[in-house]
């Protein structure tokens, strides 16, 4: 029984140990060969142009912008004299004032123009000079032939109104 024992429960280390250490040789010369640093080269640009063409393809919460007609639009009571008037379409801004030899006579009006709906603000302001207490200055943007926002201020002396619309849903 002593000897069914130790046969049963011996395990002979020495081919183990020489499979094992075999098997490091393999794999550390597996890692110092070139085919290693060509496997490297051709996962790198696999990945590479992996990135280029997904980058590339369309993305659908892309939004379409289009085109709108916008007109700028301030309007006085009898007697408003309208001082400055800016206006603003995405980062251009155009200043008007009021000098004797360019008057802004009320109401003043942009002209229709054209504006893609990438461009993020519109932007009108406008102050004036009011006569009565019940003078009335209005701003108003127009987009595609209705007003988009108007605002209104009414009372005496220098007074301002201003109005803001954004294509862009935050």
């Amino acid at each position: 029984m002593e000897i069914f024992h130790k046969s049963y429960f011996y395990i002979d280390k020495k081919p183990i140990f020489e499979t094992l250490k075999n098997l490091f040789g393999e794999m550390k010369q597996f890692y110092k060969s070139k085919s290693l640093l060509r496997l490297s080269f051709l996962f790198i640009v696999l990945f590479s142009v992996i990135s280029i063409l997904n980058s590339c393809k369309k993305d659908d919460d892309d939004e379409d912008f289009k085109d709108h007609i916008v007109q700028f639009e301030v309007k006085g009571s009898t007697g408003v004299i309208s001082k400055t008037i800016v206006t603003q379409v995405g980062t251009t801004v155009n200043n008007m004032y009021n000098t004797t030899l360019t008057p802004i006579t009320l109401p003043w009006s942009s002209g229709e123009f054209f504006v893609n709906s990438s461009q993020a603000q519109l932007n009108l302001s406008a102050n004036a000079t009011m006569p009565d207490d019940d003078s009335k200055l209005i701003v108003s943007i127009w987009i595609d032939g209705e007003v988009a926002k108007s605002d209104t201020v009414v009372g005496k002396g220098v007074l301002s109104a201003a109005v803001f619309h954004s294509f862009l849903e935050l």
